[in-house]
């Protein structure tokens, strides 16, 4: 494989169509595509509700392995796959998640793929990009003022200031924030109550955000949201703020999808995004069924791996927005598969055939996790420079025991000419038909035995554990009518378990549920499990140590 130039470097010299020109290949007149610059546009709300459904649009989901620190590549997967299938002559486009502030400050970096498979503008998308992310955080914050205020003013709803559970947001890692006391200061400043603060990727409002189909099904599941309960235990809405109107006039911009391009010109949806390890992990209905509408091919992408981010595609966006996935495609590298069998970071580049055996068992079991759903599964091989053919040949001979295809891909180095294999084989098998897709579980199951199924079926747990107050608060909402919604999993991405060191595919573990918090305009209950926070921390070393801008006032070390 070739020498391949920085990220940041081959993102830089890319010559980006101008976004009308995107636009125009997808069928968007010019006066419904609103320009955010020369690059970056949203699809007018009205245009996309114009549009007729189309059947025979192929819905392909990517996810991957259990991550580890040397990486997967899962976002640069979906971009090389979708720029693939444009490749061999297939109308696609890629729909995935919105960067946060945080993890690009934090430790994770930027997210928009890597090499030669990327979305550009690349410093744009993990930097503010359309501002949705801070609409959706002022949205959120306009609530919590709102309840305070209500309970100031003499709290006519009679919401019980001890049990409000409704948290404020900022788009940063920030642990100072995790737990607060706000209203210090005297009467004047209101009621002093316990209070925190969550990434804005763990509210609420960006899960609404995600799965709302329309501005008034937005202001409707805004209206449904439970910012605490009275004193007897009845949950009180933010529809008793008067919330609603407001919240949606500050997102109805932002509601609009955002539309990108790929560093090949092809079109690229960046809309939403909740984290998979604390919320649901998917881009926003919007943007996936504007793509379904204009394409015949769409990829899209769920939040790290499988047993988080694809399950809750499967369990709870696919659910909710009646999607039928006709592939999903699980992505490994050798390096990862060696950590999982026990090589440490600093040995990866030495060739151990024996540990990627070991490691396959967390490849092997997330193929059956997926086919658990009906979904047929394809290994895609993200193809590193340092692979021996005895590891490649290791991993190919696991998958193909267990009777799954794997192609080896080298899109982050060659583009869509890297990833050509990988696109005639989703083809294939996405209009095979072979995908017999159900949830895991059906609506009626009762809350507990959802989070049991979960754990014990994808997580290979033999038992899941909470305390009698976590227990009896699931039993409230199962008595008070929120029997019927999916559990959306709260735990660490890096395990199976709820221990993050324990790599591999461990089995006959506990599963803690340390926590539980209902979303009922979201329509799931947040299940957090182990150690897992809604608020990350900054490492010793952040990222935004490193980022500056240069005397040519370009951002560096962002990538």
């Amino acid at each position: 494989m070739r020498t391949v130039p920085s990220d940041i470097e081959i993102a830089r010299a890319c010559q980006m169509k101008p976004i009308g020109d995107v636009a125009e290949g997808l069928g968007i007149p010019a006066d419904k595509l609103l320009h955010y610059g020369p690059f970056k546009g949203k699809v007018a709300l009205d245009f996309i509700e114009q549009q007729p459904d189309n059947p025979a649009s192929k819905l392909i989901l990517v996810t991957a392995i259990s991550p580890t620190p040397a990486g997967e590549g899962k976002t640069t997967t979906t971009v090389g796959l979708g720029d693939a299938l444009n490749r061999i002559g297939k109308k696609a486009a890629i729909c995935i998640r919105e960067p946060s502030l945080g993890p690009c400050f934090g430790m994770k970096g930027g997210a928009a793929g890597g090499g030669m498979a990327q979305v550009v503008p690349m410093e744009d998308i993990n930097l503010h990009f359309t501002g949705d992310f801070h609409a959706i955080g002022a949205a959120h914050n306009l609530l919590s003022a709102l309840i305070d205020n209500h309970i100031y003013w003499g709290n006519e709803s009679g919401l019980d200031s001890r049990r409000v559970t409704w948290r404020r947001v900022v788009d940063m890692n920030d642990r100072a924030l995790r737990q607060i006391t706000n209203s210090l200061g005297g009467v004047t400043n209101g009621f002093p109550r316990e209070d925190g603060f969550d990434i804005v990727v763990a509210s609420e409002v960006m899960a609404v955000f995600c799965l709302a189909e329309s501005l008034e099904d937005l202001k409707a599941r805004l209206g449904q949201m439970v910012v605490g309960f009275k004193r007897d235990h009845t949950p009180v809405t933010a529809a008793e703020m008067k919330a609603p109107g407001p919240m949606t006039v500050l997102l109805k911009d932002a509601l609009a999808p955002n539309l990108v391009q790929t560093l090949e010109g092809n079109p690229a949806f960046i809309h939403g995004g909740p984290f998979a390890n604390i919320a649901h992990g998917c881009n926003s209905v919007i943007a996936t069924q504007t793509a379904r509408k204009l394409t015949d091919y769409v990829v899209t992408e769920a939040g790290f791996g499988a047993d988080l981010g694809a399950e809750k595609f499967f369990d709870i966006k696919c659910r909710k927005a009646k999607l039928k996935p006709d592939t999903a495609v699980i992505v490994a590298t050798v390096r990862a598969l060696k950590m999982h069998g026990g090589v440490s970071k600093d040995q990866l580049a030495t060739p151990d055939v024996d540990a990627v055996r070991k490691g396959c068992a967390n490849l092997g079991r997330h193929i059956r996790n997926v086919r658990s759903f009906g979904v047929p599964a394809i290994v895609a091989i993200n193809r590193f420079v340092a692979d021996s053919e005895d590891e490649l040949q290791a991993v190919e001979d696991y998958a193909g025991a267990l009777g799954c295809p794997v192609v080896r891909c080298e899109h982050w180095s060659e583009g869509s000419a890297g990833a050509e294999d990988l696109a005639r084989q989703v083809v294939a098998l996405a209009e095979s038909g072979a995908s017999q897709f159900a949830p895991l579980y059906q609506d009626d199951l009762p809350l507990w035995e959802k989070i049991e199924r979960v754990a014990m079926r994808i997580y290979g747990a033999s038992e899941v554990q909470a305390d009698k107050k976590v227990r009896n608060q699931i039993r409230e909402f199962q008595d008070g009518g929120y029997g019927k919604l999916p559990v959306c999993m709260a735990k660490t991405q890096y395990s199976f378990s709820t221990d993050p060191n324990l790599l591999g595919a461990p089995s006959n573990h506990s599963v803690t549920v340390r926590e539980v918090r209902l979303s009922a305009g979201a329509g799931f209950l947040v299940v957090i499990c182990g150690d897992i926070m809604t608020m990350p921390g900054l490492p010793r070393s952040p990222a935004a140590h490193h980022i500056d801008l240069d005397e040519n006032g370009d951002v560096v070390g962002l990538f």
